[in-house]
């Protein structure tokens, strides 16, 4: 029989149909991934993108030149700009200003062909590395309120290349799906005085039916709630609010969990199209005790319909505890 969930962080009800027939090998080949064979981001091509705002190079080259591992530049086609001031105004009911904030691209490799999850640890390392790094850059801009990292892996998932990469956009406005989450927590905390996350993940820990994965400083599972087929949620196990608080240590676990998460979802899915958010606290705040930074990864299994957009509700056909399984099962 289908069931109702609620996220207890958002409130937000989803519904789990596993009667709609998807169980986990029913995703295998469901999507065809264009073929491009010219990326911009490739070694060589590095006047086809803006100058580099950083760049790890081993030889120690010249900017904008070949001999790099990784490079942040900005957006070729920005959503927001660095220039310019806020100027918030109304026009009646309507309020608007001025398209202000960052847009960067992390370019996680020169090879075209490889994906993140098929680096080494060393270079997913550099690649976590670097997104502290540029948040604690764009921190110093106190007009940013918010930094939001993301990745669309494949063209289902919106990527327009395939090269790999992640992006950074940053905000002078909180947005409103993480302020549902922050709100969330906060209640929760008021109520409880303990955080929802940590509570999250000691839940988890002792029924043992939705985790992926369990390390030292990481957990990974599949949440109660979740909105699609093998949305799985990477958490520190420790509390911190703010990603860009995270030390070198975790970042070496934080890059074995994440490579170990998305060769499972790989093998069980033949290396689907995906999307990740990194949820973090707001930059300009103080660490929050109610809320935990966290990693969501969202497999492209299902589409976004008529009722979901009519309703706000998510269904989803394959539930966490069949996909946790399924994924504990897959040894890497």
């Amino acid at each position: 029989m289908p069931e109702l969930r609620k996220d207890p962080i958002v409130d937000r009800w989803v519904i789990i149909s596993s009667e709609r027939g998807k169980r986990p090998t029913d995703f295998l080949n469901i999507v065809e991934e264009k073929k491009d064979i010219f990326s911009p981001f490739t070694a060589g091509n590095e006047d086809m993108t803006p100058p580099e705002i950083f760049a790890i190079r081993p030889e120690h080259g010249a900017p904008n030149t070949p001999g790099w591992t990784l490079r942040v530049v900005p957006n070729k086609y920005p959503a927001l700009r660095v220039e310019g001031q806020l100027n918030r105004r109304g026009d009646g009911i309507y309020d608007m200003m001025n398209g202000v904030g960052a847009h960067e691209v992390i370019i996680e490799t020169p090879d075209k062909d490889r994906t993140l999850g098929d680096l080494d640890i060393p270079s997913i390392e550099n690649v976590f590395r670097v997104f502290k790094e540029r948040i604690l850059d764009l921190k110093k801009d106190i007009r940013l309120k918010y930094a939001m990292i993301f990745k669309n892996h494949g063209f289902a998932a919106g990527a327009t290349v395939k090269h790999s990469h992640s992006q950074l956009i940053a905000t002078p406005i909180i947005p409103k799906l993480v302020l549902e989450e922050l709100h969330g927590a906060n209640a929760y905390y008021n109520l409880k005085e303990r955080c929802i996350f940590c509570d999250i993940i000691r839940q988890e820990l002792k029924d043992n039916t939705r985790v992926v994965y369990d390390e030292e400083f990481f957990i990974a599972l599949e949440p109660f709630a979740a909105r699609s087929p093998f949305e799985t949620w990477i958490l520190p196990k420790e509390h911190f609010s703010h990603y860009e608080m995270i030390d070198e240590i975790r970042i070496r676990h934080l890059s074995i969990t994440f490579k170990t998460v998305m060769q499972k979802l790989n093998i069980a899915l033949q290396t689907p199209p995906y999307n990740f958010v990194l949820h973090k606290a707001p930059m300009q705040e103080s660490p929050m005790r109610h809320y935990h930074w966290h990693l969501e990864i969202m497999p492209k299994l299902t589409r976004f319909a008529g009722f979901e957009w009519g309703t706000g509700f998510y269904i989803n056909p394959t539930s966490p505890e069949d996909a946790a399984q399924f994924l504990k099962e897959i040894g890497v």
